[in-house]
């Protein structure tokens, strides 16, 4: 399970089983939950003309529970829940209180349930739920899975280009000095997760300047043995990812597939109108300020994890 701020299409969610607990939007003083009350299209066909910024708030430990409680009566013995980093939203915390309140009330339960701080935002954790969801399917055990996800989950390589820092800058999901360069510079600003929060880690002039650094980027920090799949999101504005997609098909060597999905509403009142995103696996060497230490496991824990896939396949 996850919360809806994955952004995996409505298709992914149902084919692969996936329970979404909704994040809360407040627009113009009414509730909406994610991807239920309302739809990204519509959102973003009214988001420059509302009166108010809207809000999002986390999704409540009861909409975890429900989850929870419907895998159950369906035959699940085994609960992987993984959100958005909780470095952005109290999601994580509220999963962990649903899974607290669960044992609570089943002390004797021999259910499993791990949550994961996946240290991502929107399709950075969808990327993890996703491949979580092939291996599961690969015939990956639980306790493989779990495994997988403490150990990759900060290799998730984000790029998110916005043309709007405000929206971000209100939220609090901009660093106040990484929001103040933007601002002078006036150039596109390209942002990247760092300690589990949105930072700007490189600008770029004009949209075509934000699509090289995508490409180049990728060639040189893609592991190309764990990711097979690349997702390509963008809020209201398609063709920007098609046009990504096309230059990663004609510039690089990457076969695998790759998804065009659309931010959320709860994504969305973050990143505002015209963003494009994309998500891979980098390689471990590749993270700035990692320790050696810390490098020389990473790559010990992916020869494990390589020998398992091989295993399975």
């Amino acid at each position: 399970m996850a919360d809806s701020t994955c952004d995996l299409t409505d298709e992914i969610i149902e084919k692969y089983n996936i329970g979404i607990a909704p994040l809360t939007i407040s627009i113009n003083g009414k509730e909406n939950r994610d991807k239920i009350d309302i739809k990204a299209d519509d959102f973003y066909a009214i988001l420059d003309n509302l009166e108010e910024s809207p809000t999002t708030s986390m999704p409540n430990p009861s909409e975890y529970l429900k989850i929870i409680d419907q895998a159950i009566a369906d035959g699940c013995t085994e609960i992987l829940c993984i959100c958005m980093s909780s470095g952005t939203s109290g999601s994580y915390q509220s999963a962990e209180l649903a899974k607290e309140s669960f044992f609570e009330d089943h002390p004797d339960s021999s259910i499993k349930i791990h949550v994961v701080d996946s240290r991502s935002m929107s399709q950075g954790s969808g990327w993890l739920i996703l491949k979580t969801a092939m291996l599961r399917d690969k015939g990956f055990s639980f306790d493989e899975l779990v495994h997988f996800n403490e150990t990759f989950k900060r290799n998730v390589k984000h790029f998110l280009c916005v043309d709007d820092l405000n929206h971000l800058i209100r939220s609090g999901r901009l660093t106040n000095a990484s929001a103040l360069i933007g601002r002078i510079l006036k150039i596109k600003p390209i942002m990247s997760m760092r300690n589990g929060k949105g930072a700007i880690v490189a600008k770029e002039r004009g949209l075509k300047g934000v699509l090289n650094h995508y490409v180049r980027e990728f060639t040189l920090r893609n592991d190309w043995d764990i990711t097979d799949f690349i997702i390509i999101g963008y809020t209201s504005e398609r063709a920007i990812a098609e046009t990504l997609l096309e230059k990663i098909r004609q510039e690089t060597e990457f076969t695998g597939e790759i998804f065009i999905m659309q931010m959320g509403v709860a994504v969305g009142t973050h990143v505002g109108l015209g963003a494009v995103s994309m998500f891979f696996i980098e390689q471990g060497h590749k993270r700035d300020g990692l320790l050696i230490n810390e490098i020389h496991a990473i790559t010990e824990k992916k020869n494990e994890f390589m020998k398992k896939i091989k295993k399975k396949q």
